[in-house]
């Protein structure tokens, strides 16, 4: 067996990766799929479009290299988080597209919550604070909302489950519904300090038990693909949610090391050890993987829109024909002009948390230019990751001195030194910044021997390093008019 699968379901594409033994990749297969907006705060996905997207790549990748079921060691699903869906257990059939995790239908719902003084229950449960971007208020308005749900999941016809879920489900045909703690731990549902559902807050959003997919680790040996659609008889090895897999990737291993992922949106994340650190500061405590017995937990700071607002560029203002285009337009001009982007266009994220914020551009004059507009939108990645950095050095204890980055938009210079820059902090970016379907391919080695822990980090290699070169005057104003900008966005539809 030469090759290990990865699947890597994303908000906006799914992917699959082919990894060889020496851990570098072979060939990919992507393939992008539709963006739902029912209307505005609210995103969906259609899950069949999901699973005959995801299928497609997994396809392209195996006749493309020719192989067969025999030559894979093991498959790895790594994907968007917090994403719910609820299908029919008898037909397999979604009851309604899946609601996606940036989507904010649910958010006086969490408003009635804390107002009822329910967060700090929840916090310390789950790790979690009380937000739309997670999966119980989505399961709780499908149940309400869709005819007949309710009763059809009293009576055990219906199941629950993130992305992750709803893949193996497919792939195996509906022999398994399962997840692994990882994933369990963004629903606001799973006890992270006592490793079950928790009754209590199931009771709370009245979410049957019987709606919920078994929990497993996230490297071991749960069955196999048995769906004739895709190749028959592969080992499912390995599930993580997308962001602890690319921690796992970028080898953050030990306690304190951090990576930050620039992708639709962008997260940092800090390994915490065996311990679970909770955050007095308003980011979140989370389960980062478990190998065999061994439970790592993370801090994590969730930033809505990232790279996403590059694609608003393209999609919305249409001011580039691609998204790597804006890198030569923000270099254009020498600096941002005065203008300063806040992209809450589903609210704003860490350490925020407010679903009311809306994406706000200020500073515009009459000299303002579409570069000025896309130095402001890349400057505003790095000022949101920047928050979070500061944030997680007051939880954690210990400034970050030393970052590994990861996503599509780490690719841009600008916005990557701009981050060192106002940061002050040096930054590492890897020859393979594919890290998220990497981490997921490691663990899913690890679990058939394919790898073991040590020998991973011969795979890793540095590509650029980036270090700080702005005097402190200059980063104390910048900050000054984006915390200025932060404040005017919020609470804007009340």
């Amino acid at each position: 067996m030469k090759y290990i699968l990865a699947i890597d379901q994303g908000t906006s594409s799914s992917r699959c990766i082919l990894y060889d033994k020496a851990a570098q990749p072979v060939t990919i297969g992507q393939q992008e799929f539709k963006q739902i907006y029912p209307q505005p705060g609210w995103v969906e996905h259609n899950a069949e479009e999901i699973w005959q997207s995801q299928a497609a790549v997994i396809n392209k990748v195996m006749k493309e290299k020719n192989l067969q079921t025999s030559d894979i060691a093991g498959c790895g699903i790594t994907n968007q988080r917090e994403t719910t869906v609820i299908w029919d257990r008898l037909t397999g059939k979604p009851i309604h597209n899946a609601i996606v995790w940036q989507d904010r239908r649910t958010a006086e719902e969490c408003m009635r919550l804390k107002e009822a003084g329910y967060e700090p229950l929840i916090q310390a449960k789950t790790g979690l604070l009380l937000d739309p971007y997670f999966s119980a208020t989505k399961v709780k308005w499908l149940l309400d909302h869709v005819e007949g749900a309710r009763a059809k999941a009293e009576r055990g016809e219906l199941a629950f489950g993130t992305v992750d879920s709803w893949l193996v489900w497919k792939l195996t045909q509906g022999e398994l519904h399962i997840t692994d703690v990882s994933n369990a731990s963004r629903t606001l549902l799973y006890n992270i300090n006592e490793l079950c559902w928790d009754e209590e807050l199931l009771a709370l959003w009245d979410i049957p038990t019987s709606l919920l997919p078994t929990v497993k680790s996230s490297s071991e040996i749960y069955g196999i693909t048995q769906n004739p659609e895709i190749s028959i008889g592969i080992p499912i090895t390995s599930i993580v949610g997308d962001q602890q897999a690319a921690l796992f990737g970028q080898l953050c291993h030990q306690p304190g090391m951090a990576k930050c992922t620039y992708g639709t949106g962008s997260f940092l994340m800090m390994n915490t050890g065996s311990k679970k650190v909770a955050s007095t500061h308003r980011l979140l405590s989370t389960i980062a993987w478990q190998i065999g017995d061994d439970l790592t937990y993370a801090l994590e700071g969730s930033v809505f829109i990232g790279g996403a607002v590059i694609q608003w560029l393209r999609d919305g203002l249409q001011i580039i024909q691609q998204a790597s285009a804006s890198e030569a337009l923000a270099n254009s001009v020498s600096d941002n002009g005065g203008v300063y982007f806040v992209p809450a266009l589903t609210g704003l994220g860490a350490p925020h948390w407010d679903s009311q914020a809306r994406g706000t551009i200020f500073g515009i004059t009459r000299g303002t230019t579409s570069a000025h507009l896309a130095r402001a939108a890349l400057e505003s990645i790095a000022f949101q990751a920047d928050e979070l950095l500061q944030t997680m050095a007051l939880d954690s204890g210990k400034a970050i001195t030393q970052l590994r980055i990861d996503g599509g938009a780490a690719n841009n210079n600008l916005m990557v030194q701009f981050q060192a820059d106002i940061s002050n902090i040096s930054i590492t970016r890897p020859e393979n910044l594919e890290t998220t379907a990497l981490g997921v391919a490691y663990l899913a080695g690890i679990a058939v021997g394919f790898w073991k822990i040590e020998d991973l980090k011969l795979s890793w290699r540095m590509s650029k390093q980036f270090t700080p070169n702005l005097a402190p005057e200059q980063i104390a104003t910048l900050k000054h008019f984006w915390q200025k900008a932060i404040h005017r966005a919020k609470n804007w539809t009340e």
